[in-house]
């Protein structure tokens, strides 16, 4: 069976089509912005991981010049043409923007699951905030202890991460029951740190737990959805969220996101705590050498 016949390809619904975009603002454009231009549509794929100070610095010209460049091809700025770029690129995966029926075959499924899970990925890396990113990857190296909370799915990831993070020599615990959570919040000290996984970003006795561990002296990296309730209130947030189909054959591409984000700051963390973490990592790996088969 042709996959194209059975997906035909199509851009991601609301997206926008960046590379027509930009050359249709093409005479608009100043020396500089032509430059910018150029580069894109030569390096579309590395682009949408790039940082603007990294673009500028790529092409040579200010982060002004950037941003200028994105208000005439008519986004409000570089994040969001970043945001297009990545949703665009979509459209040379087959994208399909379908939810998972009763009767799909297993091919069908395959395709809609895997490539979901794919634009979710894509989203998450042209939406991450580097800075926020930094700022939790050096609040999380110089803990004294690390809490991973979280309720429901993000329950399950708040054990993924903790099962990432002991083995980098941090004591660290992973609580998916609010009320022990909410307890442990008051229990911690200045130099503690909670990592907070919620895929709504409103859950009340998330909230409670933030603000708990806040007025102990915790800094709170909260991993959720920009804007939403406990963001705000955390000591830095990563903005994570996924368009999530409430179809109970599609699996959530938010556990998906929020896993990759775990996952970017364990090796964030791991660059900072330098080579000990690898001799850590060394003496626990061999006490399991005698146990296999």
């Amino acid at each position: 069976m042709s996959l194209n016949a059975e997906f035909p390809v199509a851009l991601p619904p609301g997206a926008t089509d960046v590379m027509a975009t930009i050359e249709a603002a093409r005479e608009r454009f100043s020396k500089a912005e032509i430059r910018v231009a150029d580069y894109i549509v030569e390096h579309r794929d590395a682009v949408v991981s790039m940082s603007i100070g990294a673009l500028a610095h790529a092409i040579g010209v200010s982060q002004p010049t950037i941003v200028r460049f994105c208000l005439a091809s008519g986004f409000k700025g570089y994040k969001e043409f970043k945001l297009e770029l990545a949703r665009s690129q979509v459209r040379g995966m087959r994208f399909v923007h379908a939810d998972v029926a009763p009767d799909d075959s297993t091919d069908t499924m395959v395709q809609k699951v895997t490539q979901k899970n794919i634009a979710a990925l894509m989203r998450l890396s042209a939406l991450l905030d580097i800075a926020a990113l930094d700022q939790a990857a050096d609040i999380l190296a110089r803990a004294h202890r690390i809490e991973f909370y979280g309720l429901g799915n993000s329950g399950i990831v708040a054990q993924d991460a903790q099962h990432k993070f002991f083995r980098l020599g941090v004591p660290t615990v992973a609580y998916s029951d609010p009320h022990v959570h909410g307890m442990a919040a008051a229990l911690l000290k200045p130099g503690d740190a909670v990592v907070a996984i919620s895929t709504s970003g409103r859950t009340a006795d998330l909230m409670h737990s933030i603000e708990t561990a806040r007025n102990a002296g915790a800094d709170v990296v909260v991993i959720a959805p920009p804007g939403s309730p406990v963001a705000e209130h955390a000591t830095v947030a990563i903005a994570a969220e996924a368009e999530e189909d409430p179809d109970v054959y599609t699996p959530m591409s938010s556990r998906i996101v929020q896993l990759t984000v775990i996952d970017i700051l364990s090796v964030a963390v791991s660059q900072r705590r330098g080579p000990q973490v690898a001799a850590d990592l060394e003496r626990a790996k061999s006490t399991l050498k005698d146990r296999r088969l």
